[in-house]
This record gives C-alpha cells, sequence and structure tokens, in this order.
C-alpha cells in the first residue's frame, strides 16, 4: 500500500554540494579509466550546505545527530513568509504575529527570506537575517518540532552571544534545527509536508542533509 494516496509534487529545498564551497571538498579515490568505477572521498564539514544541527552542536552531552527523532523531521509544515528581507535582518516575534494561530505544539517552521539567492556570496553568510533570542524563546515555549531557515545559520555567526543563546533556545527543547535551505519560491502554499533527514554521523553534532517539501 503506497505512503501517499494521491499524486504529489516534489520540491528539492537541499543545496547542492560544490568543491570548493565551505566546508566541501574531495578527491578521486577511483576512476574508471584506471580502476573501472568512480568512487570519490568525500571531506564535508558537518555544517555545510543544507544541514541539521544536533543538541551536541552547542549542549554538552546532549543527544547526537544520530539519535534525532526522525519523526520530528517528516510531516505538516508552515511556511512563513518575510519577503525579501535586508541585510543582517532581526526576525522578532512581531514579524510572525499574523500566524499565531497556525503555529502550535509540534509545528514545523519554514521562514523564508529569499536570502538563499545569495547563496556561494560572502553576505550570504557574513550579513545573513537571522532569529531573535526572544522570536528564539517564543518558538521553544510553544515546543514546536523544527525550524528551518535559508541562511547558514538561525543567528549571527560573527556574534558568538548571539549565536550560543539562539542556538540552545533551541536545542535545550531539542527542536530540530536545519539550515541553508534554498528554493522556498518555488513553493506556491502554506502548509505542505517537509522531509529532512540527516546521515546517522555516530557522536556527530551536525550533519548536511536532503531536504523536499511534498506539494
Amino acid at each position: 500500500m503506497p505512503i501517499f494516496k494521491e499524486a504529489l509534487w516534489i520540491v528539492d529545498l537541499t543545496l547542492p554540494l560544490n568543491k570548493g564551497d565551505r566546508g566541501v571538498n574531495w578527491d578521486n579515490a577511483m576512476e574508471i579509466p584506471k580502476d573501472n568505477w568512480n568512487a570519490r572521498l568525500l571531506h564535508l564539514y558537518s555544517h555545510s550546505g543544507t544541514h541539521m544541527d544536533a543538541p551536541s552542536h552547542f549542549i554538552p552531552g546532549a543527544k547526537c545527530i544520530d539519535q534525532i527523532d526522525l519523526n520530528k523531521c517528516i510531516g505538516p509544515a508552515l511556511l512563513i513568509d518575510l519577503g525579501e528581507v535586508t541585510e543582517n535582518f532581526l526576525i522578532e516575534p512581531e514579524h510572525i504575529d499574523r500566524y499565531k494561530n497556525k503555529i502550535c505544539r509540534g509545528s514545523r517552521i519554514i521562514l523564508k527570506t529569499s536570502w538563499s539567492k545569495y547563496y556561494g556570496q560572502p553576505i550570504f553568510r557574513d550579513q545573513c537575517p537571522r532569529i531573535s533570542i526572544e522570536l528564539a524563546r517564543h518558538l521553544a515555549d510553544l515546543d514546536i518540532n523544527l525550524i528551518g531557515v535559508e541562511p547558514p545559520s538561525v543567528a549571527d555567526v560573527h556574534n558568538k552571544s548571539e549565536l550560543v543563546s539562539v542556538h540552545r533556545a533551541f536545542l535545550e527543547k531539542e527542536i530540530v534545527i536545519v539550515e541553508g535551505l534554498c528554493n522556498l519560491d518555488k513553493i506556491s502554499q502554506e502548509e505542505f509536508t517537509i522531509m529532512a533527514f540527516p546521515l546517522p554521523v555516530n557522536g556527530g553534532d551536525g550533519s548536511p542533509c536532503r531536504v523536499v517539501a511534498l506539494l
């Protein structure tokens, strides 16, 4: 029996992994002319491309990426469209206020900022929009399952205090964090099904993951 009874349109929300991108490299371990098959030795930073953070990324002794509850990684999601935001934009609770009746325990929240268009440019990481500590705590208090964003981080990577506080607000509640999403402009509906699965790296603090939207 099929899992889904209706025909679905799949949108890939995953950034491509290109050699030379931040944290991405590889060597050819095998080649067809010499070895009869191709194989690569991959060198991947655990938070490269589209990736998922484990609680152990910021909390000593917390759950690792191979211990993530996969039930949180698949299910209904809410797309919150914030428009095309400016550099270093701080996302506050009032920016999602019109969605407050749709956010509850177990929600999966995806913040659309159109920021993925800057992927491959310094601005993508250095001046990215981020979630305020007030919004992070608000969503954590609601006990959501997952938060997904287009920038490579939910917080300012150049502000250690903010970076730690925002991540810990989510990860202390074991809320799944997915960073580096793309193609959100291809989602034409507010609610959809998301699937986001990391590699089960033993003891890992995070992992690149493949994320898709089912419409």
